[in-house]
């Protein structure tokens, strides 16, 4: 019986279940017997490791990485999304393009379903339908932050005592603000307010300090650094989750019409401050190294159904105002 196993397949794992993201450096990605596996050297030796392409949503390849063709034809017909990265997971950047631009090489096929796309299209060139679709992404944000912030275990075992009543506070008052905001614009600024107010909720129930959020992190501040390199673990995860609906990065509903990976970020608001925040809080407190950290966030990320939720939050939205345009 032969070894050798066709990528075509391994598909029978949902994308809403596979368990792993991996982000490499220093290696290179190929097909060793009909396996993709990375490969690292030591010393003399050349060590190779397998990855599981059938369980695997993305893949980061950061510094010193390379890979071969026949390797992105397995992970496209396996559907695992793949990014090109700088050290320790950021910035995202693909060959050709910018580096502030969120881009990923995606798995193309000719006989992908286009039913959600022809429903997201329904509603998206619709401004008031838009910002209803926005609306309720926001919506979902907040609870999905509830959940993670006041009934995971591992953080308050890990010391993230955070004050429920403020908290509850917060996201009333956003919940309220986001019901009556008239345009895109005001919607923006409310996100990033919750989001000033959750940095400050978290430093205090992690006891970090006085912190701000600087722009592509700071070399001193391990917070910033973690929430630079989770972010971008979520970021892997909306692709993931676009991919699977066949949705076009650049149909975003809140990021901006203009920009070609705003759906992306629209799909990883669901999950960045709900997950990712307060484990980058606890990790700085740890004294968590990057690798550590990564595990952690995979862990949370896998044990609350990130990828599900995502997938799940999306088709609603394109089923509800896609099927009545």
């Amino acid at each position: 019986m032969p070894n050798d196993i066709a990528s075509s397949d391994l598909k029978s794992i949902l994308h809403s279940k596979r368990a792993n993201l991996y982000y490499l450096e220093h290696c290179r990605v190929l097909v060793n017997g009909g396996r993709v596996e990375y490969v690292t050297e030591a010393g003399q030796q050349s060590l190779y490791w397998n990855i599981p392409i059938a369980n695997t949503t993305s893949i980061l390849l950061g510094t010193g990485t390379s890979i071969t063709q026949a390797a992105m034809r397995e992970l496209a017909k396996a559907g695992v999304v793949v990014g090109f990265c700088g050290g320790g997971g950021t910035p995202l950047f693909s060959a050709g393009e910018r580096e502030l631009d969120i881009a990923w090489q995606s798995p193309q096929s000719e006989y992908r379903l286009t039913e959600y796309l022809q429903w997201w299209v329904g509603f998206w060139f619709d401004d008031a339908k838009r910002l209803e679709a926005a609306k309720r992404l926001q919506q979902a944000r907040l609870l999905r932050i509830r959940t993670q912030w006041l009934e995971n275990r591992s953080l308050r075992e890990a010391g993230f005592a955070v004050d429920s009543d403020r908290l509850e506070s917060l996201l009333e008052e956003s919940r309220h603000a986001i019901e009556h905001v008239p345009d895109h614009t005001m919607l923006l600024t409310e996100e990033g307010r919750l989001s000033r107010q959750l940095f400050r909720l978290a430093a205090q129930a992690s006891g970090y300090g006085e912190f701000t959020r600087a722009k592509r992190g700071s070399g001193a501040d391990p917070a910033n650094r973690f929430l630079d390199h989770g972010n971008y673990l979520a970021y892997g995860l909306g692709a993931t989750a676009t991919w699977v609906l066949g949705l076009p990065h650049g149909l975003a509903i809140l990021h901006g019409k203009t920009r070609r990976g705003g759906l992306v970020f629209d799909a990883a608001d669901l999950i960045k401050d709900a997950v990712i925040l307060p484990q980058a809080f606890v990790s700085a407190m740890r004294g968590d190294d990057e690798q550590t950290f990564r595990l952690h966030c995979i862990g949370q990320l896998t044990r609350c159904e990130a990828l599900d939720f995502m997938i799940d939050q999306l088709k609603l939205i394109a089923e509800q105002l896609g099927r009545t345009a």
